[in-house]
């Protein structure tokens, strides 16, 4: 864990570019650990202690059965696929080889705060775990039930992972941390004035050649009005520069004195000096200042209380970082996993914490808990490509492999000054940047791409209209839009009404800022990225495209939602000549249209077999199967209703 710091340029960058959507659920991720107060008793009903290894109590740390990590996760047997059994072991393995040592990491971890917790006498009770995730659903204004099943649906986190993984460790940590952490009044105040004190919104020009930026500066100075434009034309940060440089309103106390000083300090159209920021330049220009919100004297001391949790919750991250950093330096710690002479000497134990063990049964069941659902859904599909390429006698060999390797590497730019693909270069990248090993890439993806691009092999042909389309797409001139988005049709309408009485830009700006339900228009006061022809959204694209500069949209209904456009013209395409990039675009679309072709396949697969999976206690009874099934059905029925014949 790292605590962050914004004070320095190094970071400042970052800190003006942090303006891209984000998913509502802060969630208080201390440090991903969970605790049962059952592990001591499972260690000795498993005889699993060790020799001259000193008994642990059960935990006065309680956590409650129904967050517990003892829970039976199902038979020897995790899955079937058309007959063919997926084993526990299997899944097991194949689930602490991809995250074993961040699994085994999370169980040493649990261990160390369970055993202060015991030592301190500090206890975390299932109402107070309850409590805390009631009180963290309310920050959003959601109910308990409508929170979890965000965070379920959004990050994949289980109701009872997300108590006993975040919430349990981040209580016990506060608990062990409390006599560390003081809120100061006036830290609130800061805090306050931050969230509720006047803001000031400007756009930004970010370049690597202060020269060139020192130049810009000089033009946008003599000219404020073209600095939207040289912001779109010349910025080096692409999600600012498309939207002409515009930033979301800059606070104050969020960490970077020289950014507050230098935003504040400008009046409306004003440019800034050149100043540094990460390893780019950056100037800026007050577009205008926001007055504080000041919200009723009634509601000020429950905004208080809840700035200081919000506050006691950020210093937690660093006070616990603390108290773990020295439980873990002061901890005797024995990796036993992945170590053939440890595991001779300790049989069945995957470390050995302070004496005491956590057993390779627990781990293997912390692994599935975590991971198993995720990892038994590709082992399911592998099984079903296997049985496809067995049913067409088609194999994949170390040269399909090696060539779709070359293949990848060219189509993603990895190319040696000879002009051929770059293995080693690409591969490197993908492994970092995936954080796997090379043996697992190549079973998780590698494999797999090959065998499915055999079984689809001549499906997939890129037509004119296809190159045509593909051209439009990516070189083609893009609609340049103000847009707001509202979420019912009434508003919309209002809204429209407003916009057709007044229709100057800046009028309908203040609209989207006023009335709009997506963060960046909102944000950006009404200014979105332009809009490209068959881009996935084709009436929103129509109506861009079908608009002059300076028209308004009527209300299209997109996705459930319902969008006003101001036009602000089409950019002039770059690329003019079809047949320079037409290769380029063969490439590009064949690889796409051949993807779905392989998704389809697959899907095809799934949906014909017989699966059943233990681990979610779902039967998929396949297509050809199912038809079977009511033909007999059916007959069935047929020959119960044919008349007697007489004798």
């Amino acid at each position: 864990m790292r605590s962050s710091n914004q004070n320095g340029p190094q970071n400042r960058l970052q800190h003006l570019l942090r303006r891209s959507l984000r998913l509502a659920l802060a969630l208080p991720l201390v440090v991903t650990f969970a605790t049962t107060d059952a592990w001591a008793q499972q260690d000795r009903a498993l005889g699993k202690q060790q020799p001259n290894q000193k008994s642990v109590p059960a935990s006065t740390a309680s956590s409650p059965r129904k967050i517990s990590d003892d829970a039976n996760i199902g038979p020897s047997v995790v899955a079937t696929v058309n007959g063919n059994p997926i084993s526990l072991d299997e899944l097991a393995a194949q689930c602490k080889l991809r995250f074993g040592e961040d699994i085994l990491e999370d169980l040493v971890n649990k261990t160390l705060i369970l055993q202060a917790c015991q030592s301190q006498k500090i206890s975390v009770t299932q109402k107070e775990v309850d409590d805390e995730i009631s009180r963290t659903a309310g920050k959003f204004q959601l109910s308990t039930p409508m929170y979890l099943k965000l965070i379920q649906d959004e990050r994949g986190i289980a109701p009872e992972q997300y108590a006993s993984d975040i919430i349990w460790p981040m209580l016990a940590l506060r608990g062990l941390s409390k006599n560390q952490i003081q809120i100061t009044p006036q830290e609130i105040d800061l805090a306050f004035q931050s969230e509720f004190g006047a803001k000031v919104q400007v756009r930004m020009i970010a370049c690597r050649d202060a020269q060139k930026l020192a130049q810009l500066q000089k033009e946008a100075t003599a000219n404020p009005d073209s600095f939207k434009t040289l912001a779109k034309n010349h910025s080096e940060d692409p999600s600012s520069a498309s939207v002409e440089g515009l930033l979301p309103p800059i606070r104050r106390n969020s960490g970077d004195d020289e950014l507050e000083t230098i935003a504040f300090g400008l009046q409306p159209n004003q440019v800034s000096r050149v100043f540094p920021a990460g390893e780019m330049s950056v100037i800026l220009q007050c577009v205008r200042h926001l007055p504080p919100a000041n919200p009723p004297s009634a509601q000020m001391q429950e905004i208080q209380n809840r700035i200081k949790l919000e506050l006691e919750d950020q210093k937690l991250r660093g006070t616990a970082e603390t108290v773990y950093k020295s439980l873990r330096e002061k901890a005797e710690v024995t990796l036993v996993h992945n170590k053939p002479e440890l595991a001779a000497q300790y049989p069945g134990v995957a470390a050995i914490v302070n004496r005491q063990s956590i057993p390779m049964q627990r781990f293997d069941q912390a692994c599935i808990k975590r991971h198993g659902v995720q990892i038994l859904e590709g082992e399911i599909n592998r099984k079903l490509i296997e049985g496809a390429l067995n049913n067409a006698r088609l194999q994949v060999t170390q040269a399909d492999v090696d060539a779709e390797m070359t293949r990848a590497a060219d189509y993603f730019g990895f190319i040696n000054q000879d002009g051929t693909p770059n293995i080693q270069e690409w591969m490197k990248s993908v492994l970092t940047e995936d954080g796997v090993t090379f043996e697992i890439y190549v079973h998780d993806a590698i494999w797999p791409t090959v065998a499915l691009k055999k079984l689809v092999a001549g499906k997939a042909q890129v037509t004119e209209e296809d190159l045509k389309k593909g051209f439009e797409s990516n070189y083609g001139p893009r609609a340049e839009v103000l847009a707001v988005v509202l979420s019912n049709q009434r508003t919309s309408q209002e809204v429209w009404e407003l916009a057709r009485n007044n229709k100057s830009e800046q009028f309908f700006g203040e609209l989207a800022h006023q009335y709009s339900v997506e963060p960046s228009s909102k944000s950006n006061f009404g200014k979105v990225p332009p809009l490209r022809k068959h881009g996935g959204q084709p009436n929103l694209e129509k109506a861009a495209f079908d608009l002059k500069p300076g028209d308004i949209s009527g209300i299209i209904e997109v996705n459930g939602q319902y969008v006003i456009l101001k036009s602000q013209g089409l950019t002039t395409p770059v690329v003019q000549d079809f047949n320079a990039v037409k290769g380029e675009l063969t490439k590009d679309i064949l690889e796409k249209k051949q993807r779905i072709a392989m998704d389809n396949h697959l899907s095809t697969l799934i949906a014909d077999a017989q699966i059943s999976n233990f681990l979610t206690n779902k039967t998929r009874i396949g297509a050809a199967e199912t038809k079977a099934a009511l033909e007999v059905l059916e007959q069935d029925g047929s020959q119960k209703t044919q008349p007697r014949q007489s004798r």
